[in-house]
Order: structure tokens, then C-alpha cells, then sequence
């Protein structure tokens, strides 16, 4: 339980080497949640950092078994804290041999467990094998280190903004090891303290999520800050044309990743190739937004109902299955969810996308997400994409929402940016001209827009839109 930190880093490797299992408990859970994924795993040692003591006090009682705690603490002296500490993470390693022999096992030996949180139900654990890891690393190796602009080599400066237990931080810490970085782990996510060590620490690569991206280009904008030689890759969730341009216009290398906690998680980056240099700034743009290509080794299907592939033409819609070396092969003591995971062989997303002759898988929607209106599919990623390009929307989420005469609409939730003293009319107007242009159907067009001052967040940043249906479902 710790924020991204040297020692995380040291544990991705330790504790598996040593032949345990590496637990990355997501902090950001609920109490009860976080009680759930210590027993389910059933943890036998947590290292926490001072910072989690009064949370791990809530539920010490109800844990399972004996556990033993290894304290975390930057600060000076001993926490006051009721919980029986063994002992401290520093005076731990200061003791220990420092020529500790390893032990060998075989490959497919378990090596780390994180848990995801889905829209329903408890967390899902989700285990992967040291050969999984390993063939990650060497396949995402292989994926940064070629192409044009946005490459990730042994030049780079590494800084994750994405948290160390969320898929291993997508795995890169591990590729930054492999290639011999110079990595820096910021601790908690403060804007002003990742902008400093950008700057003081000379950072080239990092990923994150498009929120904190926003939040950074915010205060960096405030501060009046350009950021150029950092190359960004945004996953978690679409990347927006309009954050993207942004990021671009302050000198930013950005484009798009996809790849989910059961994958481990890449499977696509959505670099330009050569061909694309010669290509307008709109167009470029397009391509950089999109879900983007497979890595190395990653065999990508978008598929129908039956499980036919649907045509690669840029407008035909299907549900995106997988297979790759590294997919995890089901989820922790859930044999039946871990059939539905792979039914017909092939690991489902439940990502509706569409393909195009270049290659490029775009997300259209989750397969839960997805508006259902009058007998035709809306998407609510598109239609965010597009509020969004308006100059005083900061963030934008649509719905679903129950209709008797189309079964569902569309209803957009938009938070302003500071200062904008936004008009729901002029977002609709803007919509209803694109529609009579032809850019979207007209049926796409929300019927109602809400102005709010934030959104409901999920414990990895994304929008909570189980939130969101369950707050307007009277809407209609």
C-alpha cells in the first residue's frame, strides 16, 4: 500500500524473484473493497506506507488470518499506530544479505495479483505468471523502440503518472528496468510537484490517464509553461481531439495506447507510420486519437455476434477480441467469470471498435456503454469528442438514458472550464450544425445536456457512468 515510489519498484522485482506473489493493493478502493481484495488474495505480509495506517486500522480486525506489516516512513520517528508493526521497510534491507541466492521455478510460478474494478460486482483479481511479464516487456520493448516520433528507449527520462498498482503500472516501469533508464517515481500525484521534477529532472516519456493530462496542460498553461521534447501516451480512456491538440500546441508528443487489467495490459499504440509525415495536422491528429495498432505478438479480431469478423472499413462496428502471450488466463478463484472472459477462445474486451484499412482499431464504445436509440448504435465517445472541441467545455460524459418511443437517448453531463459561464443551447446548436453537415446522425444529438461541476470518478480516474445512469435514469 504505498503511492509510486522507489520502493514499489524495488518490490516489482523482489517479491517475485523471491518466489512470493506481488499483491499491488489500489489504495483508492473503498475500505470494505480494499478488506475484499486482502483476504480474497489472502495476503500473508503488507508493506504500508505510514500515510495508509488510519486505513488499514478500519478494517485490521476483519482480516483473515495472522498478517504481518512492514512499515513504509519517510518521515522522522515511529507512527503512533495500534497495528502490530514488525518491522520498517530500511532497517529490513539494512539486515538482510546482501548476496540473497534467488531461488529457480518454473516459469509459469504466479508472480503478481492486482484487482480490477468493473461498473458491477466485487473486484476481480487478475494473476500473471513471470513468462507473462517477461514476453510483455520484450513485446512493448520491441513497440516503443521503433517509428518515427514517440519512441521509448535507453535515451529517455522515465516518469509514470499512472499508478504503480494499476496493471504494474501498464507494465513500463518493468520496460524502463529492461532498458536501462533513468526512471523517477513522484510519490502522489501534485501538479505543481510533476511539473517540477519534469522540468529539474530533464523527463522525455510518461503515460497517464486524459484527466491528469488535463490537469497537468491546466497548471502548466496557468504557470505559462511549454513542455517540449515529453512524449505522452493516454490510455484508460479515449483521447480527446481537442486535449490532444492542446498538447501538441505546447510542444508534447501525445498519442493513444489500449490495453486492459486482464492484458497486462498493451496491445496497441497508436503511433503515426512513415506514410502518415506527409499527412495534414487534422489528419495526423485523427490517427494519433485512435485506439491505435497491435504490439508485437498481439492478434487483434473485431467480431460480431457469431464471431465473424466484421469488414476493416472504418464504419463497421463489432466487439474487440484478443489473443496475446501475456493475457491473463482468468480471474482469481472465478472459474465462471474466467469462462465468459474467454468464450470461443478468444479473450472479449467488451470494447465495441471499428478497424480501417491502415490497421487502426478506434473504441467506439464499451459494450455496456453503448446508446441503443430507435434500432441504431450512438456513441458516446464520439459524441464526447465532439462536445468537447467546444473552447469552454473542460469535461463531458454521455449517457444513455431510458426513452419509451427510442428505448434510449442521449444525455450529455458537461462541466465548464473556470470562468466559462456555459449555455447548454450553444453546446445543442453546435451538435445540430454537425449533424446538417453530416458528421453525425441526427438522432446522435442529445435531447438533454446538464451542466455540472464535476464528474464521478472510478478509483483509477476513469468516469463512473454506473454513476451517472443510475443519477438521471428519470431523465427522460
Amino acid at each position: 500500500m504505498d503511492w509510486d515510489s522507489h520502493r514499489y519498484l524495488e518490490c516489482f522485482f523482489a517479491i517475485p524473484m523471491m518466489g512470493a506473489r506481488l499483491h499491488m493493493i489500489n489504495v483508492r478502493l473503498s475500505p470494505d473493497q480494499i478488506l475484499y481484495t486482502i483476504n480474497h488474495a489472502a495476503d500473508d505480509l503488507i508493506l504500508v506506507n505510514v500515510e495508509f495506517l488510519p486505513l488499514l486500522e478500519q478494517i485490521w480486525e476483519r482480516i483473515d488470518g495472522r498478517k504481518a506489516l512492514v512499515l513504509l516512513n519517510d518521515g522522522p520517528g515511529e507512527p503512533k499506530s495500534r497495528l502490530p508493526i514488525a518491522q520498517d521497510y530500511e532497517s529490513l534491507l539494512a539486515g538482510a544479505d546482501p548476496d540473497f541466492d534467488f531461488p529457480e521455478f518454473p516459469e509459469d510460478t504466479p508472480a503478481t495479483t492486482f484487482y480490477t474494478t468493473g461498473t458491477t460486482g466485487l473486484p476481480k483479481g487478475v494473476a500473471f505468471t513471470h513468462r507473462q511479464i517477461l514476453l510483455h516487456t520484450l513485446s512493448a520493448s520491441a513497440a516503443f523502440a521503433r517509428g518515427s516520433h514517440g519512441r521509448f528507449d535507453e535515451s529517455d527520462v522515465y516518469m509514470p503518472i499512472t499508478p504503480m498498482f494499476h496493471v504494474h503500472a501498464w507494465g513500463i516501469p518493468y520496460v524502463a528496468t529492461a532498458m536501462g533508464v533513468k526512471q523517477v517515481y513522484p510519490g502522489r500525484y501534485v501538479p505543481e510537484r510533476l511539473l517540477e521534477l519534469l522540468v529539474r529532472e530533464r523527463v522525455t516519456f510518461s503515460h497517464c490517464v486524459p484527466t491528469i493530462l488535463q490537469m497537468l496542460l491546466t497548471t502548466a498553461q496557468a504557470k505559462g509553461m511549454c513542455l517540449p521534447g515529453w512524449k505522452v501516451v493516454i490510455g484508460g480512456a479515449a483521447l480527446p481531439q481537442a486535449l490532444a491538440r492542446q498538447a501538441l500546441d505546447m510542444g508534447i508528443d501525445v498519442y493513444a495506447g489500449y490495453g486492459m487489467s486482464e492484458t497486462c495490459p498493451i496491445l496497441t499504440l497508436s503511433r503515426l507510420q512513415p506514410e502518415m509525415k506527409d499527412w495534414t495536422l487534422e489528419r495526423q491528429l485523427e490517427f494519433r486519437c485512435k485506439t491505435g495498432r497491435p504490439i508485437p505478438l498481439v492478434h487483434i479480431r473485431v467480431v460480431d455476434s457469431e464471431m465473424r469478423d466484421v469488414p476493416a472499413d472504418g464504419k463497421s462496428q463489432g466487439e474487440v477480441v484478443v489473443r496475446a502471450p501475456w493475457a491473463t488466463h482468468g480471474y482469481v478463484n472465478d472459474p465462471a467469470g474466467s469462462a465468459r472472459l474467454w468464450e470461443g477462445g478468444w479473450l472479449h474486451t467488451g470494447d465495441i471498435a471499428v478497424s480501417d484499412e491502415h490497421g487502426y482499431l478506434k473504441i467506439t464504445d464499451r459494450l455496456k456503454d453503448v446508446i441503443k436509440s430507435g434500432g441504431e448504435w450512438v456513441s458516446s465517445i464520439d459524441l464526447e469528442d465532439l462536445i468537447l472541441q467546444h473552447p469552454g467545455v473542460a469535461e463531458a460524459a454521455v449517457i444513455g438514458v431510458p426513452d419509451p418511443k427510442w428505448i434510449e437517448r442521449p444525455l450529455a453531463v458537461v462541466v465548464a472550464k473556470p470562468g466559462e459561464q456555459l449555455r447548454p443551447t450553444e453546446i445543442e446548436a453546435r451538435l445540430v450544425d454537425l449533424a446538417s453537415s453530416g458528421a453525425i446522425s441526427r438522432y446522435a444529438v442529445p435531447q438533454q445536456i446538464v451542466l455540472v461541476d464535476t464528474l464521478p470518478r472510478t478509483s483509477v480516474g476513469k468516469v463512473d457512468k454506473k454513476v451517472l445512469r443510475a443519477r438521471y435514469a428519470d431523465a427522460q
